[in-house]
């Protein structure tokens, strides 16, 4: 059950609230400049049906990154983890989310995670379906399950934005082709990747994501195990030591509960057996994270104890 001292979430929203402004909303993707800096919302799903939020919580962002723990999730699904890994590594990394450096100097010239761009495309190509309609199809399917919501669909204007500008993406993948890890054409994966970050969610659908990955992919809703508890146990180690980017060892220290950032500005997180946390914010710090959200798990972390160490 939620603690009841979650019902001073408005409190620590006002606490954070300053932090906005020393972010910057990403403009590297036209279609995300638009957000509004001083956006800040939460949501807490628990296992025993209780749901509160406060702030934004019910703004629409797009997943961007935190759509990689989900295709990896199923990826695992599809392949199973020896051909995953025979192409993708388990380690983090110091450098940028978007660097090619590893590519270039590891030997295999294998992604180092699935948690950087170049480890997502290569586990995004790995998704089974027998078109592009059907692969998106089959992501969709498995995020509203996840959210317990029809409706979720992609953003048409963002994905497009993303697909126009994904010039180092593309690099990644021809790189990554040359090298054997992806077989796939590289303008159908940009075309599926692209939409995969612009699944548009809020913060109580992304609560309700963490919340399945906390109780190891079981549903205490319905009832149905949604995904392997082995295959979430694997997708929230990655989360604790490769979500947050480069400040992911950080973040561990400060808060030490499993997450995932996006550049649109969303944070989800999990407390095992217990609660899903979604947040947004979109002003970012210079490693892509929200500012404000990031200071908010800190302090929930410390209010509540969720660390996991």
């Amino acid at each position: 059950m939620i603690n009841l001292q979650m019902n001073n979430l408005p409190t620590l929203l006002e606490q954070v609230q300053a932090y906005t402004s020393s972010g910057k909303v990403a403009t590297y993707i036209p279609a995300l400049a638009t957000a509004n800096p001083n956006d800040i919302g939460i949501a807490i799903y628990d296992k025993e049906h209780h749901c509160i939020s406060a702030g934004n919580a019910e703004v629409s962002f797009t997943l961007q990154s935190i759509s990689k723990v989900i295709t990896l999730a199923l990826a695992l699904m599809d392949r199973g983890q020896d051909y995953v890994f025979s192409k993708v590594g388990m380690e983090p990394t110091g450098d940028p989310f978007n660097s090619i450096i590893k590519l270039e100097t590891s030997n295999p010239s294998k992604p180092l995670n699935p948690m950087i761009n170049a480890g997502a495309l290569a586990v995004t190509s790995m998704i089974i379906g027998e078109s592009n309609e059907e692969k998106i199809a089959r992501i969709l399917r498995f995020v509203r399950t996840m959210c317990a919501n029809p409706s979720i669909h992609y953003s048409t204007e963002v994905a497009i934005s993303e697909l126009e500008t994904a010039h180092l993406n593309r690099a990644l993948c021809y790189y990554m082709k040359q090298n054997g890890i992806i077989d796939s054409d590289v303008e159908e994966l940009m075309d599926l990747y692209t939409k995969q970050c612009a699944i548009q969610v809020h913060c109580i659908d992304l609560a309700r994501i963490g919340l399945i990955f906390s109780m190891d992919g079981f549903d205490p809703y319905t009832k149905e195990q949604i995904m392997p508890p082995n295959i979430a146990k694997i997708c929230k180690t990655f989360m604790v030591t490769c979500g947050m980017y480069n400040a992911s060892g950080e973040f561990a220290i400060r808060v030490g509960i499993p997450a995932k950032s996006g550049v649109a500005g969303g944070i989800l997180a999990c407390v095992k057996d217990h609660a899903g946390i979604g947040i947004y914010g979109p002003a970012l710090d210079d490693k892509g994270n929200s500012v404000a959200g990031l200071k908010l798990l800190e302090l929930l972390a410390a209010q509540e104890n969720w660390s996991v160490f």
